[in-house]
């Protein structure tokens, strides 16, 4: 196919590919090369690059352009793509036949300012690092005023696109400018790969203290108030690190550097890196490890200086600041030369690293709205911040920002260089860190048995924090026989146990009445914590603390600890260990007092703003910093801490009030109070699961009925799951009539799937379940099992699925009347889980759909599948695509497919299948009365096989499609065949 059919044919294709990262820089760089190739004169470039014109207008022109101009300028343009575009933007293009050679082309005579535009694409990406040197070469020489580089300079352009304005100003100038610059290139070449700068002299003195700070603050495990006084090298655990969009340049797990690497960037030209994860699952602790290994100059060694904010800190500042007075106020004062260091970070910001941890604990919900591009002017922190993330602000420097998943909305994301999702421990994470928590490895041993023998305790394990609390209150948990924690409250109730039973002088408050002895601290740390929950305030005073009638005694359990960082000699702040620590002493206060308002329990169910809860305390208001002059800017904005808090506090106010701890608050306040307030979260959870039902639309005719999950229904689900009460769970699901029940991307991993099996199980009707594209895992799927026999299809694409879950998966559908369908895309499945699969087709002859592309099964594997296969009379659906059984599995299956009179559709797309297998598929398609369609796109199949097929074809006319592209096959063959067989996809 010639170049210019190929563009004509695959236009939106290549319109998509140009745009769809929202960025310029993809098209800049084409039109650089088509330039310097002389396949554009200036005047059309100029044409195309209309400032303020909508990316997608200028592309279309562009490819207007060179449509109207040939067939070697598509054949160029055709190949600039190739080079500019990242292999996972350019998939679905094709560039048979085009140039891939973009030599420089070879002028006989040329001026200086032609060699601009000849050479323009090395000019713009030499240039980029020496801007300034460059301009200042220009204004010395003569040619360039103080207005031509502040247009050069200008906040709002990238370093690519202040390079090419540079050399556009410098034609317009003339022979001689042309000369100065491309001197000043030719003379700095070998330093611009080298040493580019030179830094102040006391800065190898303030990078020597910058790093011993962040050391101090990192060495050791900071989070749960660095309780056990952990160094964090002999503690930390690799979290489970995956990357938001797919990626085709990643090879194997993701590691601490790649967050900050090249790998899975989405959008060059941005700054800022996400990464988010669920409340406790280890955000924190891995800055804190990025922290530590950039001091130790073991990691991130690229970065010369690294700047760590904690949000929960920068809540607290008051007064408007510059960004240098952010820098080294909130981190690290140089001794001297304070101006000349600033002016280093300002001149090289790629070797500077800042990082942001808690973005969803900031008061402000993220704004572009006021811009701030200065970074010598004065602004609310939180303006700061914003200006600093979304590039405004220090553009260049590596931004690294954490986050629950909740407080980033669109506004930001489209501002990130990529989003990185912190998915918690491993199964092999939390058995490394259970065994380095504990020096006696009888213990250890002793710990991680109990977990094996209770999934559900097992599953909580997955979130760090969960975990650590497991390892700080291993006593109780070996001594607690059947009451062996089943939920996240009992888990936090099991360390409240263990902090306040380490204060009692004796240990007679084992029984019930333990928490009488300690009810008015208890109370105290909760209305603070709750107080605090309201107002999105996280780090107290002593005067909050008196307000609050906390003692130095209540300070003392643990709970509450110094804030190092924000304290001082003459003033103390205070924060919880954990702010889901905050969140359960805010659930107790709701509980246990008397004090609280009628409505607050519908209000914190409804999640609706707290800081009206009718309660007699004022405390915190001194948290919502400047009151009279903040509370029009928090007006009308979101507050990005609350959601997320009040409903993890809401979960242990369900938790508490469960069966299982009724007789303990006997001790502790009238029964009557508490069974009003569990009556009140029965009615809210019932309203709760009924408006997530009436929103279900009503279905098309001849489709069945779904429901897509809103954000709210799985946090509603996990509290019916705190309450263990099984008819709160019946009642719910006997109102809900759905076909498909879809909740993907939901941030479900195993905690989610214990809670969903103990509420779904209870359902009046088979449902389709969908979790694609969750954190299900083994632990997850096993959870799962309690509701398999009313799942007529389970959907697990993407989640991390082996063979080991697969096993235990199967075994139980096996036994499931309803159990017919099943999809797991894009999971970690072998060989070893065919076997299993093979018994399930034997087994069940009921079942309809097996899906199990994007995995790793060779030949081996789709040989036993067919022995499954040979004795099943119900398959309609087998999808292999992205494996590897090559021609020996492809003819395996066909063998056993051939008298199959129920299979409609077969993909064996992208296998490495070759002519062999063509011609053994094209003899079962010759026999087959169900088929209709055949996928065998991306395979290796020649001539010989095509023409198998199409004699198989002429057999049988029950077959719609065979799809054959990209395959061995030339334009003439693929031209030839579509003409003797329309049926032949290519």
């Amino acid at each position: 196919m010639l170049a210019q059919e190929l563009v004509l044919k695959q236009r939106a294709e290549i319109l998509h590919s140009l745009c769809s990262s929202g960025s310029t820089e993809h098209l800049e760089r084409v039109l650089d090369i088509l330039l310097a190739q002389g396949e554009l004169i200036w005047e059309e470039y100029q044409n195309i690059q209309v400032q303020g014109r909508a990316l997608y207008t200028n592309v279309r022109q562009l490819l207007d352009l060179v449509c109207m101009k040939g067939e070697d300028t598509c054949d160029f343009f055709l190949a600039a793509i190739k080079e500019v575009l990242p292999e996972a933007q350019r998939a679905g293009i094709s560039f048979l036949g085009c140039c891939s050679n973009l030599e420089k082309r070879e002028e006989s005579q040329s001026t200086l300012t032609q060699t601009l535009l000849t050479q323009r694409p090395s000019l713009v990406s030499k240039l980029q690092g020496c801007i300034d040197g460059a301009l200042d070469a220009l204004v010395e020489s003569g040619h360039f005023a103080s207005a031509d580089c502040d247009d050069v300079l200008l906040p709002i352009h990238t370093p690519s696109q202040q390079a090419r304005r540079l050399l556009d100003h410098v034609r317009s100038k003339g022979e001689s400018a042309a000369k100065v610059v491309l001197h000043y290139i030719q003379e700095s070449g070998s330093s611009l790969n080298q040493e580019k700068w030179t830094p102040p002299k006391e800065f190898s003195k303030y990078q020597k203290k910058l790093s011993s700070s962040v050391s101090a603050q990192s060495c050791f495990l900071s989070n749960y108030g660095g309780t056990s006084h952990m160094p964090l090298d002999e503690i930390y655990t690799e979290g489970q690190l995956e990357l938001a969009h797919d990626c085709t340049d990643l090879s194997g797990a993701l590691d601490l550097e790649d967050i900050v690497g090249m790998v899975g960037t989405v959008n060059k030209e941005a700054d800022t890196v996400l990464v988010s994860g669920e409340a406790g699952s280890g955000k924190s602790t891995l800055l804190q490890r990025l922290h530590l290994l950039w001091a130790q100059g073991v990691a991130l060694k690229e970065f010369l200086l690294l700047f760590p904010f904690s949000c929960r800190r920068l809540n607290s500042e008051q007064k408007e600041l510059s960004v240098q007075e952010l820098l080294f106020q909130h981190c690290c004062w140089p001794d001297k030369e304070q101006e000349e260091i600033f002016q280093f970070i300002l001149d090289q910001p790629h070797l500077i690293l800042f990082s942001f941890d808690g973005l969803d604990e900031l008061k402000q919900g993220f704004s572009d709205e006021c811009r701030v591009c200065c970074p010598t002017l004065r602004a609310p922190v939180h303006i700061l911040l914003f200006n600093l993330l979304q590039g405004s602000l220090m553009k260049g420097v590596r931004k690294v920002v954490t986050s629950r998943p909740e407080a980033v909305g669109p506004l930001l994301k489209k501002h990130l260089r990529k989003e990185v999702l912190l998915k918690g421990f491993s199964p092999t994470g939390i058995d490394y860190f259970v065994k380095k928590h504990h020096s006696d490895p009888t213990v250890a041993t002793k710990v991680l048995e109990s977990l094996q023998t209770n999934t559900a305790l097992l599953g909580l394990c997955h979130s760090p924090v969960l975990c650590w609390i497991v390892s700080e209150c291993h006593k109780e948990l070996l001594g607690c026989g059947e009451g062996s924690p089943q939920t996240i409250t009992d888990l936090y109730f099991m360390i409240l146990q263990h902090f306040l039973q380490h204060q009692s002088p004796t240990k007679s408050t084992m029984g019930l009445h333990w928490l009488q002895e300690h009810i008015k601290a208890v109370l105290h740390l909760g209305q603070l914590a709750f107080e605090g929950i309201g107002t999105s305030c996280y780090i107290f005073t002593d005067t909050d603390l008196e307000t609050c009638y906390v003692t130095e005694k209540d300070i003392c359990i643990g709970f509450l600890i110094l804030s190092k960082d924000m304290s001082s000699n003459h003033s103390k702040r205070y924060e919880f260990l954990h702010v889901t620590v905050q969140c359960f002493f805010a659930a107790l206060y709701i509980v246990l007092s008397s004090n609280i308002n009628r409505s607050t329990i519908h209000k914190l169910f409804e999640l609706e703003d707290m800081r009206e809860t009718g309660l007699s305390s004022t405390c915190l208001l001194a948290c919502l910093t400047s009151i009279d002059q903040q509370e029009q800017s928090l007006e009308g904005e979101s507050i990005a801490a609350e959601t997320p808090n009040l409903q993890i506090t809401a979960t242990f106010v369900s938790g508490l009030l469960s069966q299982r701890y009724q007789d303990l608050w006997l001790h502790c306040c009238p029964s009557a109070m508490i069974e009003k307030k569990v009556r009140q979260v029965v009615k809210c959870l019932s309203k709760g699961m009924h408006k997530h039902f009436k929103s279900i639309p009503q279905p098309v005719e001849g489709e069945k009925k779904s429901m897509h999950a809103m954000p709210g229904f799985i946090w509603l689900i996990k509290c019916i799951y705190e309450m263990q009460q099984s008819k709160i769970a019946k009642d719910a699901m006997s109102k809900l009539e759905v076909d498909h029940l879809k909740l993907t991307y939901c941030n479900i991993g195993p905690v989610e799937c214990t809670a969903l099996a103990f509420v779904l199980q209870h359902l009046r009707n088979p449902v389709g379940l969908q979790l694609d594209n969750n954190s299900v895992g083994d632990v997850g799927v096993e959870q799962l099992l309690p509701c398999m026999h009313i799942c007529n299809s389970l959907y697990l694409r993407n989640n991390n699925v082996t063979d080991e879950g697969i096993h235990k998966l199967i075994a139980k559908g096996i036994q499931c009347e309803n159990f017919q369908k099943i999809a797991l895309f894009n999971n970690k499945l072998t060989d070893a889980c065919t076997q299993h699969f093979s018994l399930l087709l034997k087994t069940k002859q009921n079942f309809l759909a097996l899906r199990l592309g994007n995995n790793n099964i060779t030949a081996e594997g789709a040989k036993q599948l067919a022995e499954g296969l040979k004795f099943n009379h119900s398959l309609q659906y087998l999808g292999l695509w992205g494996n590897k059984i090559g021609d020996a599995g492809a003819e395996a299956l066909a063998s056993a497919l051939e008298g199959s009179k129920t299979l409609v559709w077969l993909s064996l797309v992208g296998n490495g299948v070759g002519s062999a297998g063509a011609c053994a598929l094209a003899k079962m398609i010759k026999n087959s009365t169900s088929l209709e369609e055949l996928w065998l796109t991306e395979n290796c199949i020649t001539r010989s096989g095509v023409e198998g097929l199409i004699q198989a074809l002429e057999h049988n006319t029950h077959v719609k499609s065979v799809w054959l592209k990209k395959n061995e096959l030339s334009l003439e063959e693929i031209e030839e065949m579509t003409q003797r067989e329309s049926r032949l996809m290519f």
